[in-house]
């Protein structure tokens, strides 16, 4: 079985405005049990403030805030050589809105209320690098999910990577069809395969793809762990 990589010296950091108590509160929460460390702020000074204070791996910024709207804030970030991902959140989805976010530089805009699921699906679309360090095969789990027994491990291991390129092909024609009951249903054999030989990252981007199965970074992430599990096998 393969060793797992290293994982990162600690969770991600990520700067959240928000400016609503009940928001705060559940967003900080939800980000939370990614897990990531959370660093509030109510309004764009304060933000400011806490960039000025240290870096964040992450920005999860409302679109409306006291004292300014998300895009002033980020782009202020950007004119003072701040990078960080950023990704947008408000209750108003109307097309303009949403062009006037991604025109500012925001990677992702979320729709409030969102479910716990979709908020981390968007969130670790947004961390690559600590997504990246979840490993193709997590062995610990495997055994204990078949008993212990590493031979049997390896033998369904086999089985599912025979399996899986059919598996993905139905789920790219279901997509491309719009056949979504399709795509659920494989989704949903897929994501319990995963959980039996212990395939992490493509458990994480399936369960992403069943949050979002129309979304096109959800459905490249779920490519990309399917292509790492073959040199990884």
């Amino acid at each position: 079985m393969n060793p797992s990589p290293a994982p990162p010296a600690g969770p991600p950091r990520l700067l959240l405005v928000e400016d609503d108590p009940v928001n705060a509160a559940f967003l900080a929460g939800a980000a939370a049990a990614l897990p990531a460390d959370v660093v509030q702020a109510a309004c764009l000074a304060e933000a400011e403030a806490a960039c000025r204070a240290g870096a964040f791996d992450l920005f999860l910024f409302d679109a409306n805030l006291p004292d300014g709207r998300g895009e002033d804030l980020l782009r202020a970030l950007r004119g003072a050589g701040i990078a960080t991902v950023a990704l947008a959140h408000t209750a108003d989805l109307t097309p303009d809105q949403h062009a006037r976010l991604r025109a500012a530089g925001f990677a992702e805009v979320l729709h409030k209320p969102l479910p716990v699921a979709a908020l981390h699906a968007a969130l670790r679309r947004a961390l690559p690098a600590h997504a990246g360090a979840r490993p193709c095969w997590d062995d610990a789990a495997a055994l204990a999910a078949l008993g212990g027994q590493p031979a049997h491990v390896q033998a369904l291991r086999a089985m599912f990577l025979a399996e899986l390129p059919g598996q993905r092909l139905r789920i790219a024609e279901g997509i491309t069809s719009g056949d979504l009951a399709t795509v659920r249903g494989e989704l949903h054999r897929l994501v319990a395969s995963c959980g039996f030989v212990g395939a992490a990252r493509l458990g994480d981007a399936v369960h992403a793809l069943q949050a979002a199965p129309l979304d096109p970074v959800a459905l490249q992430a779920f490519t990309a762990a399917i292509d790492a599990l073959q040199p990884a096998a």
